[in-house]
């Protein structure tokens, strides 16, 4: 898969190209989600939906962690709250996490999917709905296959997929998963991510 490096951008118009990142991970998620979360400006310009698998016997401490070292705002997604340009919203623990075309959040404790709630696939799949072709979806290091449905969904609106490679995952079965799909548009190192969602969103564009 080609690197964003590999490729020349030109500007493309002043308006974001893209409203919304949707973002997943598991094993070895937090220290990554970590990283790009903190590497993306103050004047990100679209909306971050993150799913980390946690252990759901335990509070998740992920909002205050990230909202200390975020340039971004960083908040615990809550039932029917209205996403923002520019803020990060973690779901939380044993509670799947969809966005509805009214740019609302839902949370609900349906039935697993792929053994995990919340479900990177049900997340993928409510964003590919809402945002079709300016959803970005991201897979990050972590076990099992939780992503691949979703990001299919996702190209399947027009939207784009990147995932971690196997370099710099710690758990390379979910990017792994994704990838097999045939649906992946880039395949970068950690640290190429953040940088990677500036130049996307900010509506660049191979020349």
């Amino acid at each position: 898969m080609p690197s964003i490096e590999d490729r020349r951008f030109r500007p493309l118009k002043t308006q974001p190209a893209f409203d919304i990142v949707a973002i997943a991970a598991s094993a070895g998620g937090v220290v990554a989600l970590l990283q790009i979360v903190t590497e993306l400006p103050a004047d990100f310009p679209a909306t971050i939906l993150v799913v980390q698998h946690l252990d759901p016997r335990h509070r998740s401490l992920m909002p205050q962690i990230f909202g200390r070292r975020s340039s971004l705002p960083v908040d615990a997604a809550v039932e029917g709250m209205e996403v923002e340009r520019g803020h990060v919203y973690l779901a939380p623990p044993d509670r799947h996490m969809l966005i509805n075309r009214d740019g609302t959040i839902s949370l609900t404790q349906t039935e697993l999917v792929n053994f995990v709630r919340p479900s990177a696939d049900l997340m993928f799949e409510s964003v590919a709905a809402a945002y079709g072709e300016r959803a970005i979806a991201v897979v990050l290091t972590g076990a099992g296959k939780d992503g691949s449905m979703g990001v299919t969904a996702i190209k399947k609106r027009g939207g784009t997929v990147i995932v971690q490679d196997e370099t710099t995952s710690e758990f390379f079965g979910m990017p792994s998963a994704a990838i097999r799909t045939g649906t992946v548009d880039f395949v970068l190192s950690l640290d190429e991510i953040p940088s990677a969602l500036v130049t996307l969103v900010g509506g660049e564009v191979p020349d």
